[in-house]
């Protein structure tokens, strides 16, 4: 965070109780560009937002909303009158009204609607037949076409006019409006102008279905080594692009809510939520825990007498567990990576599975060895170090293994492994661990 950003949230906590501060910050916001502005809203407690999003410029409340995440926007919206939505909605894009679907309700949304012109209603209308899962929903209509019969001249005419960001190709279509041909610019300023563009263009080039889940979409833009790809109907009707920028954006929103679920969490959780709603979405989780946890105690109550009669085992389990949970969450995590990345398919699995295995049985080997020698010097009793390092390699072993096969299973049972690999990974080497450790003491101990 910037020293600038810093300042200005130091001052928004005074913001109420100091007028010449209040002034002075009116003057700064206004010379914040928009995300700062949003990160800004987002850092301070929910009164001071108000009374900062009251002292903004009407011309960018709006921009500012959109950069916002969706549960921090809420109290903003609801701070707003209703007669105040038409001047704040003026000339508003459809692609505005999209960002912000979710938060707003009915009657400001009926607002925004109406303060759309007709294309832009067109545009949003056509973009919510599509979920906000799905690439169709996000698409960028300014972009540049033109039909099949048209020429090098005609693609050169078109090119003096405004230059849409991220643009370095015209598309074709056909007089159906489907997708046909892509032509780059360059190829264009290279060609002569009395000859069709349907003879320089690229005839494989990508397209992207308005069905195809966003971060999928993303993938294929950002390896794409273009600037944006076109993206059609089920029918091929050229609907509209995605362009680089709203690639990165897209892309940037799915791995934030895979780290967030992996805590139980949402990615648009505001930082400042009213407690009682953020301990009930955490409350859940914390449940299940719970519960994972008493499975991992009632097992261990199995080996009560054990216990009482070799303290040293009491002192050594949380070793055990620690060691497969971490061993198990670095495969997890490159498993989840592997299946959001599309690489990890029933083609490739029982080979991954094999080389995590080996890596477990290494790494398993080398640190049993480690930690069952200390723990025989410890505890001056070498059957303590036998029976920690082969529960340390069994725990490992059995670690990679669920680290592979929870995600895959998961994934094919359409639940997010990120929401709930972790929790069901952590039970599983508790629990193998623990039984090794102690069934095996209980042999050769007691």
């Amino acid at each position: 965070m910037s020293e600038h950003l810093s300042g200005l949230i130091n001052d928004a906590l005074h913001l109420s109780k100091d007028e010449e501060t209040s002034s002075e910050l009116k003057v700064k916001l206004s010379q914040t560009d928009t995300n700062d502005t949003a990160l800004l809203l987002e850092s301070v407690p929910i009164d001071e937002r108000v009374l900062l999003w009251e002292a903004l410029a009407n011309h960018k409340k709006v921009d500012v909303l959109v950069a916002m995440r969706d549960d921090a926007r809420i109290a903003l919206i609801e701070a707003t009158e209703l007669e105040e939505w038409e001047a704040l909605f003026i000339d508003v894009e459809a692609e505005v009204v999209l960002e912000l679907v979710d938060s707003l309700p009915k009657e400001v949304l009926s607002i925004a609607y109406s303060a759309m012109d007709r294309l832009q209603k067109l545009y949003f209308s056509s973009a919510i037949e599509y979920a906000a899962q799905e690439v169709g929903h996000w698409i960028n209509h300014n972009f540049l076409v033109l039909p099949l019969n048209a020429k090098v001249r005609d693609g050169v005419r078109l090119l003096r006019r405004d230059l849409p960001a991220h643009t370095d190709a015209i598309y074709l279509i056909n007089r159906a409006g489907g997708f046909s041909y892509a032509v780059p610019i360059t190829k264009i300023f290279s060609s002569p102008e009395h000859i069709h563009l349907v003879d320089i263009a690229l005839e494989d080039y990508p397209t992207i279905h308005a069905n195809e889940a966003c971060h999928v979409a993303a993938k294929q833009v950002l390896l794409s080594n273009y600037s944006a790809l076109p993206v059609v109907s089920a029918d091929n009707k050229l609907l509209g692009r995605i362009d680089s920028k709203t690639a990165s954006e897209l892309a940037f929103e799915y791995y934030e809510r895979q780290l967030m679920a992996g805590a139980g969490m949402d990615e648009d959780e505001d930082l400042f939520s009213p407690v009682r709603k953020s301990a009930k979405g955490r409350a859940v989780w914390l449940g299940i825990n719970l519960l994972t946890a008493f499975l991992a105690s009632a097992f261990i109550g199995v080996f009560e007498a054990t216990l009482q009669q070799v303290v040293a085992l009491a002192v050594l389990m949380p070793i055990v567990a620690s060691m497969g949970g971490i061993a198990g969450s670095q495969t997890l995590t490159l498993i989840i990576r592997g299946l959001a990345l599309k690489q990890v398919t029933s083609g490739n699995a029982m080979a991954l599975l094999i080389k995590e295995l080996k890596v477990g049985g290494l790494n398993g080997i080398i640190w049993a060895l480690v930690i069952g020698v200390i723990a025989a010097l410890w505890f001056n009793m070498p059957l303590i170090g036998v029976v920690i390092a082969c529960a340390i390699l069994l725990n490992i072993i059995a670690a990679a293994l669920a680290g592979v096969c929870i995600p895959i299973i998961l994934d094919k049972l359409n639940i997010d492994p990120a929401l709930s690999g972790s929790v069901i990974l952590t039970t599983v080497t508790d629990i193998v661990g623990f039984v090794a450790f102690l069934g095996l003491g209980t042999w050769l101990l007691l």
